[in-house]
């Protein structure tokens, strides 16, 4: 196989900013959950964090596409479907991809605006994003590269999409391709508010059956509709063949298949919380598609996550990634 791991969503460039909850609040900024927002309540927070963003970085963003740049900087094969305009930030979001070694569609770039995901860190180290999506809301099945696709061993899909309606059809395209083609299916829950507000979109997504799904203990109760991450795995069963829940500094529950597996975690002082699950999808992924027991790719994918929280911004640098690999020593 050419790709380890071919990965689709919505394709942004980040920025991130540090605030307090009374910021929050007089915005009237939900905390803890992603909120779509259009281009003007985006300037508007910009114009309002204006203090806040001297020496704020952009980089390349969206969920799948961290998990795709997680997975190749460890020595994995990726592929990344998303959508970008032909404006400054587009042409950043490509050039910032290519440099991590994620392959992306060889394409003319559209007239638009590339999508703009603000990210806001509290000191709770709480991770609150304000997301225009530019662009990339009009995501559609033409941006899935099946030649790519039926060169990967898994297709992993950034629930994010399903708020689109040519995202989540994008999304349905894709899987069905890669059922079509003996490819393994993945998907992320994405958010708690997205399993609260999306559902029916998103098991449009997940179909029959996927072989795994990753999610965080929040998103497994609402997607279950129960309180307790207990009574939510028969629901995931039915999702997935097999699932990975993220429990915060606990670590994670696994299912193989077989077996629950509870992996524990690295206790660490956490600062920012932004991109912890995707850094573990895309450490998990790793391990799995090089020969790691499903035990051994969650003590990674743990360790990986736990490193992230540990510093601000959703991506580690590059250096990072072989010290995670020597310090797990698997």
């Amino acid at each position: 196989m050419k790709y380890d791991v071919y990965g689709i969503g919505a394709a942004l460039v980040d920025t991130e900013v540090e605030v307090n909850n009374e910021f929050l609040a007089n915005a009237g900024i939900e905390k803890g959950v992603m909120t779509l927002v259009d281009e003007s309540r985006q300037h508007e927070l910009m114009a309002h964090l204006k203090d806040h963003l001297v020496g704020a970085r952009r980089a390349s963003g969206g969920s799948a596409a961290n998990s795709m740049i997680a997975t190749t900087l460890l020595g994995g094969r990726t592929f990344f479907s998303g959508k970008v305009a032909d404006d400054d930030n587009g042409r950043f979001y490509l050039t910032d991809m290519k440099n991590a070694g994620v392959d992306t569609p060889a394409t003319t770039l559209p007239q638009g605006i590339t999508g703009k995901c603000l990210v806001m860190i509290t000191d709770d180290a709480e991770r609150t994003m304000n997301t225009f999506l530019g662009i990339s809301e009009t995501l559609s099945r033409e941006q899935v590269d099946e030649s790519a696709l039926k060169a990967s061993r898994y297709l992993y899909i950034e629930g994010y999409l399903v708020t689109s309606p040519t995202g989540r059809d994008a999304a349905i395209h894709a899987r069905q391709l890669a059922e079509r083609h003996g490819v393994k299916t993945a998907l992320s829950f994405s958010d708690p508010g997205i399993v609260a507000h999306f559902r029916d979109g998103l098991k449009e997504m997940v179909g029959q059956q996927l072989d795994i799904v990753f999610c965080n203990e929040s998103e497994a109760m609402s997607w279950a509709g129960t309180d307790s991450l207990q009574a939510a795995i028969p629901a995931l069963k039915q999702a997935a063949k097999t699932f990975a829940v993220t429990c915060g500094a606990r670590g994670a529950l696994l299912f193989d298949g077989e077996d629950l597996i509870e992996v524990p975690g690295f206790p660490v002082k956490a600062i920012d919380t932004n991109g912890a699950g995707d850094m573990f999808a895309g450490t998990f992924l790793f391990g799995l598609t090089h020969g790691y027991s499903w035990a051994d790719a969650g003590r990674l994918a743990n360790f990986a996550a736990s490193q992230i929280v540990t510093h601000y911004g959703p991506r580690l640098p590059a250096t990072a990634f072989p010290q995670i690999l020597e310090q797990v020593n698997l």
